[in-house]
């Protein structure tokens, strides 16, 4: 695999940026030749360079604008794939969590402890959960579907009222399956 941006800081790297408006607010996506590597909510530039410290940030303009559409295509539609590149990279077990979390079909939850056993780390549910904060890529990896063992919420790095809104889209049903 191929170094991601996120490794050193985004040393060499160039990342272009650009916001659009999605129905859950103002959303900045962000990319490098390889694909995003960022995907956020009321972040600006300077989220960026807290992000990337050693990357060249640049306005992405009208050389951003396909994928800027289909990225809030994919947003705007949660419960349908999508093939947008990525570029992520996080430790092995933060990769298996979010591969996980790729295939658990729209209106339908994990567990972080269920999820931890489909990433191969039965007992690491409290890393499973992390690693769904690690992911830097917010709804392109779904974390929010994963939710606590009782069923409640947990969490979700652009607040708990985005997870609600992307759950009622997806078609959340009331009873979360957390046997998956």
């Amino acid at each position: 695999m191929t170094p991601s941006a996120w490794r050193d800081g985004g040393s060499g790297e160039t990342i272009a940026w650009a916001k659009a408006r999605t129905f859950l607010g103002e959303m900045l996506v962000a990319a490098t030749e390889k694909g995003i590597c960022r995907l956020s909510f009321d972040e600006d530039e300077s989220g960026l360079v807290r992000c990337f410290p050693k990357a060249t940030i640049t306005p992405g303009g009208e050389a951003m604008a396909e994928l800027v559409r289909r990225t809030v295509a994919a947003v705007e539609a949660p419960e349908r794939p999508h093939d947008l590149p990525l570029d992520v990279r996080g430790t092995a077990f933060q990769e298996a969590v979010w591969r996980e979390l790729s295939r658990i079909p729209a209106g339908e939850s994990v567990s972080y402890a269920a999820l931890a056993v489909k990433a191969g780390k039965p007992g690491a549910a409290r890393a499973a959960g992390s690693a769904c904060g690690a992911n830097k890529v917010a709804v392109l990896i779904p974390c929010h579907r994963a939710r606590r063992g009782d069923g409640s919420a947990g969490g979700f790095a652009f607040g708990l009222e985005r997870k609600a809104k992307l759950l009622e889209r997806e078609a959340w049903s009331a009873e979360p399956r957390l046997d998956l």
